[in-house]
């Protein structure tokens, strides 16, 4: 394995590694230092920006990678239409176009794998923040709905019974509105029957007292 391919080989163990690292159960409060650490270091930033360009020479090998392998595909149909009088010459030509095949699979396999991976990290990386943010947002929902409610329904139970008090003493003055009028009217009927005999008496015969 040349240079460049090894180093592509430990861009994906190191991914690997970074994906078991994310998946981690860990408690919410370490899991928001870490990321709050990754998503605000320049550290961090500069090693992505740095990846980032790493990908695309990554990108260029796996075409490259793809290519040989079109390549090596087209020699070996090749090697299988020989005649048999070179069968010997064939066969040692075949086996070599057989190793340069394997090792050009291996090659694409590496450099697919790694920018696939890479693709998976980011948008796990994404999840995970959203799912926090989220978390965060229930908790302090959940830290101040309570005592809202708490409140609140204090406020509708004082509420209520002011209600009813103010509905009891409305009721009281109307019983004695009622009161006050049925002894008015009961007044009034005795005036008007008072009057009545009065005039009656001034029209007649005085009636006499007993």
């Amino acid at each position: 394995m040349t240079l460049y391919y090894s180093l592509v080989f430990a861009l994906l163990v190191f991914e690997m590694a970074v994906f078991m690292s994310l998946i981690i159960p860990l408690p919410f409060s370490w899991k928001r230092k870490l990321f709050t650490f990754i998503s605000e270091s320049p550290l961090v930033a500069k090693l992505q920006y740095g990846l980032r360009i790493t990908f695309i020479f990554i990108l260029i090998l796996f075409v490259d990678s793809v290519n040989r392998v079109y390549r090596v595909q087209v020699e070996l149909s090749m090697a299988k239409q020989q005649s048999g009088a070179a069968a010997a010459v064939a066969g040692s030509e075949r086996m070599e176009v057989q190793a340069r095949k394997f090792y050009s699979q291996r090659n694409m396999y590496l450099c697919g794998f790694t920018l696939f991976l890479s693709l998976i990290l980011n948008r796990t990386y994404v999840m995970i923040l959203d799912v926090l943010r989220l978390e965060e947002e229930v908790k302090r929902l959940k830290g101040d709905k309570p005592a809202n409610d708490k409140a609140q329904s204090k406020l509708g139970e004082a509420g209520e019974m002011g209600e009813i008090g103010r509905l009891r003493e409305e009721l009281k003055k109307r019983d004695k509105d009622i009161e006050v009028l049925k002894s008015q009217s009961k007044g009034l009927s005795d005036e008007y029957q008072r009057l009545g005999d009065q005039f009656h008496v001034s029209d007649g015969t005085p009636k006499k007292n007993v």
